[in-house]
């Protein structure tokens, strides 16, 4: 393989993780463009070129992220260094003979996840919402990225496991049986589990890699300084940079190196106004956590208290996925054909909530006892009410039964503050006619008072109602927020920050009107019923 000697900016974070510490174990906790896409290139790159032949084990918590997140963010790069597609890596296919690869040391009896290198390393996409992607195999590296949406009691009783034997082929590295494990901040403990390593950290050890690395940089520098003098270097010199190393390879191999780091490390190459645009366009705790990276706790008493983490569920097309044969640029913008939570022969329920500056639409269908919340969306300032149909329309354009169940309550039969003097029910009714969608309207009554909505909604939340709420969480991250941090004011929902003017400090998508549009389909198709599917979701339960 031809040596590349192409320069490549790193952050100071990136350079210490990377070219000094080079822990085994790495644990990366890490704001939104901090660069872990970068992070998790070089790391593999390592291993794959180092390791010829070896197994990496690429865990996501479902293959709709690792198709659109995790591989493409690393194969850029990849490609960025001359590492081209189907010339020295490919992905979901065997590599042709007359390509004269390298065999794996293991032989691969299905490639339809793997990931091929042109010496024989291969890495399996191990998607957790997939049964069975992690039996049978033995890896010498393990890579998890998004690791908050990882359920660890599988990674633990399933993957970790698998990170075995081999030792006669590559027991001689350090980085041998290696992990890199990254994400952002969770907010929820069920995605917390990865924090518990700050606990495992060896500081000690780093600090003692650093001190050994400086060493070799002073002698290496005299050994360069005597050579470029025409001197020969004493052979203690040589015989000290040996020891070192081997020292060097020895802390490495034991390291665990815990980091928590801010999208600010990344500052010289995101620059200032990103930041800002990331302070702006993000709800506050998710700038905190996705940001900052700061651990913030979610509300435990707030309106919405019945809810847990089994209200939650991941659900991907895997056939629709796998058809696209890892062409990346084909799942760029995303539709309703990734998702197998929704059934595209019955008709979709929305509820909207209306306000001046920010509008929301929640896409929900009942499946038995569950209401699945399948996808929210929200517009912002010039944006209003046409634009957040369209939004739900291009998403789901290949939906079969273009019919929509449109839940409203007395609010929507106004038009004051989001489209002039025309009603919210006429200006959607008309945007989704304008797009080819047939809407039966259901008038719901006036709004239910705060305390019978909060009795209503946490019963269906508890099982004891017709319905029980279960969000995507691929699809509704804000809405999530909204719903999670809602609060409790002399007892109804916390509504007070809704009419503020929004500030760096105070952004609207972090307020309750989210919420407020999912209760309005909640109740709608709990006290309102217009069909009824027994379609079973095909993935996983989280």
């Amino acid at each position: 393989m031809e040596k590349r000697n192409q320069q490549v900016y790193l952050n100071d974070v990136q350079r210490d993780l990377m070219t000094v510490v080079q822990a085994k174990d790495t644990i990366l906790v890490a704001g939104r463009a901090f660069g872990k896409g970068m992070v998790h290139a070089l790391w593999n790159l390592r291993n794959f070129q180092r390791m010829p032949g070896s197994i990496t084990g690429f865990v996501s918590a479902n293959i709709k992220r690792a198709l659109t997140n995790t591989l493409p963010s690393m194969l850029i790069h990849w490609e960025n260094w001359g590492f081209k597609r189907n010339v020295h890596w490919c992905i979901g296919i065997q590599p042709p003979a007359s390509w004269g690869w390298k065999e794996p040391i293991f032989p691969v009896r299905n490639y339809e996840n793997v990931l091929s290198f042109c010496n024989g390393s291969i890495g399996y996409i191990i998607s957790q919402d997939r049964t069975g992607t992690s039996n049978s195999q033995s890896y010498d590296a393990l890579d998890i990225d998004e690791a908050k949406f990882i359920d660890f009691e599988r990674l633990k009783d399933e993957t970790f496991p698998a990170l075995r034997g081999n030792r006669q082929y590559f027991g001689k590295h350090f980085y041998h049986h290696s992990m890199l494990i990254s994400s952002d901040m969770p907010v929820t403990k069920k995605g917390s589990w990865f924090l518990d390593w700050d606990k495992k950290s060896t500081p000690e050890v780093i600090d003692m890699i650093r001190a050994t690395v400086y060493e070799i940089y002073v002698i290496r520098k005299r050994v360069g300084e005597l050579t470029a003098k025409g001197v020969e270097p004493p052979g203690y010199l040589r015989g000290e940079l040996a020891r070192l190393n081997r020292t060097l390879c020895q802390l490495r191999s034991v390291a665990v190196d815990y980091r928590e780091v801010s999208t600010i490390d990344n500052m010289v190459l995101l620059g200032e106004a990103f930041i800002k645009q990331l302070k702006r366009d993000l709800p506050p705790l998710t700038f905190q956590t996705s940001v900052l990276c700061k651990r913030i706790g979610i509300m435990r008493d707030g309106f919405y208290s019945s809810m847990t983490e089994r209200h939650k569920y991941s659900a991907t097309n895997f056939s629709h996925l796998d058809n696209l044969a890892y062409d990346f640029d084909k799942i760029k913008e995303p539709t309703s054909l990734m998702d197998a939570d929704v059934d595209p022969k019955q008709p979709v329920c929305i509820g909207f909530d209306y306000n001046a500056n920010i509008n929301w639409l929640v896409a929900a269908q009942p499946r038995g006892r569950k209401l699945l919340i399948l996808k929210s969306f929200f517009v912002k300032y010039e944006r209003k009410l046409v634009e957040l149909v369209n939004d739900f329309c291009n998403y789901y354009r290949y939906h079969q039964n273009k019919r929509v169940i449109f839940y409203f309550d007395a609010t929507a039969k106004h038009g004051s503050y989001a489209v002039n003097d025309v009603t919210f029910e006429t200006v959607i009714f008309n945007a989704f006619r304008a797009n080819g969608w047939l809407v039966t309207r259901v008038d719901i009554g006036k709004p239910m008072d705060h305390m019978l909505k909060h009795l209503l909604i946490n019963r269906m939340f508890d099982g004891r109602a017709h319905l029980m709420p279960m969000f995507n969480v691929q699809n509704n991250e804000e809405l999530l927020v909204s719903i999670q941090t809602a609060g409790v004011y002399n007892g109804k929902k916390d509504k007070r920050g809704e009419k503020l003017a929004e500030t760096d400090e105070d952004r609207l998508e972090g307020r309750t009107d989210g919420s407020d549009a999912f209760d309005t389909v909640a109740i709608g198709c709990e006290k309102f019923p217009q069909h009824n599917s027994t379609i079973a979701v095909t993935s996983s339960i989280l």
